[in-house]
């Protein structure tokens, strides 16, 4: 298992013997938050100690979809660790894909760290294939079948519902269910968000665009609340200003953590074998005209090393995506959800669903 790491840099026999003693404390006892982050830390300290490498001239630029609050600590950790200065370009994952577009082989961008593969997808033409020291961290479902980019952390799309008002004897089955005129005014999500896009683009790939068109009128004719990201959804959702949300299924898990377990939400996993079930993944990719190839690389090996896979399952409450960490024993385990069927790489037509959310009003 440590082998993750000795890919991602050359470590004495020190710094293995503290992860491995980290690694069998987080297993064997439930560790606070903080405590667990604090001894990672200490772990990461000690590689920087160990390792003889210059840091680099030149800064490693990476364009992230992922939010700061959830992935600076990360990237702050990996910087230290290695010594490479690390400049990140934040915003939605749809409006950097956009930027590297834009900017195409003008880009200055060396990684893209996307919240969804549809995201990775719009881009794949730019994207430089990867090294099998890295695709082979991941499995197969988790990655680009090209290998342009890999997955980094897991993440299922779920149904947030208020406790109070709903039960999930309540709840359909599918996401088919919520166009019953019963839900009217009790709905909301984020319309612009990259992984709300993702799953309505997994609808388009499988029920086609007239039947996802019907999908989305029906919920748009039951008046959904509209938020700007996925946090203040489940936040509705538990002060009971929604029922029901369409959101991932980690930003719960912040809630719990920060106000117990007395929050007013919980997250539902449809059973039906549709796009309401689907896992997605957040990813990386290395920009084809980056110069600093050598450095992002190692920048996806310690996102899928140990310390990088832990970081997603103890401290955003994510699934990790090889057996270098263990998930979080608060999150529902994949093995028990209705893991729908489809390859996420295909996952790339964001511009036509936005087109189609425009169409039906969700989006101005």
């Amino acid at each position: 298992m440590l082998t993750y790491f000795i890919n991602f840099v050359n470590l004495d026999n020190c710094i293995l013997i503290w992860y491995t003693i980290v690694e069998i404390i987080y297993m064997r006892f439930k560790l606070k938050k903080i405590i667990l982050l604090m001894m990672l830390t200490l772990v990461s300290v000690m590689i920087f100690a160990c390792t003889t490498e210059e840091a680099p001239d030149k800064p490693l630029v990476i364009y992230s979809g992922r939010g700061e609050s959830l992935v600076q600590p990360l990237i702050d950790q990996f910087s230290d660790m290695s010594g490479i200065e690390v400049e990140v370009n934040y915003g939605k994952t749809t409006a950097m894909a956009s930027t590297l577009l834009e900017e195409g082989d003008k880009t200055p961008a060396d990684v893209f760290f996307a919240q969804d593969p549809g995201g990775l997808g719009s881009v794949d033409a730019m994207l430089t294939t990867l090294s099998n020291d890295v695709t082979s961290l991941v499995p197969e479902w988790a990655r680009d079948p090209q290998n342009k980019w890999v997955g980094t952390s897991g993440r299922a799309r779920v149904v947030v519902y208020n406790t109070d008002a709903v039960s999930p004897s309540d709840l359909p089955a599918s996401l088919e269910g919520f166009t019953d005129p019963k839900w009217k005014g009790k709905i909301g999500f984020p319309p612009t968000n990259s992984s709300f896009h993702a799953m309505v683009t997994g609808m388009r790939l499988t029920w086609g665009d007239e039947k996802t068109k019907s999908w989305l009128e029906g919920i748009m004719a039951n008046e959904p609340k509209f938020y700007a990201k996925n946090t203040p959804t489940v936040e509705a959702a538990g002060k009971g200003e929604i029922e029901v949300g369409f959101v991932n299924h980690y930003y719960l898990h912040r809630f719990i953590a920060e106000n117990g377990e007395g929050f007013g939400a919980r997250n539902y996993h449809t059973t039906a074998d549709d796009p309401g079930s689907i896992v997605l993944v957040a990813g990386a990719g290395v920009l084809e005209q980056s110069d600093n190839k050598d450095n992002a690389e190692k920048f996806l090996k310690f996102l899928l090393s140990p310390v990088g896979q832990q970081f997603f399952a103890s401290q955003t409450y994510e699934y990790p995506l090889n057996d270098g960490a263990k998930p979080n024993r608060m999150l529902t385990p994949l093995a028990d959800i209705k893991k729908f069927d489809i390859d996420i790489a295909e996952l790339k037509d964001i511009e036509g669903t936005v087109a189609l959310l425009t169409e039906v009003g969700a989006l101005q």
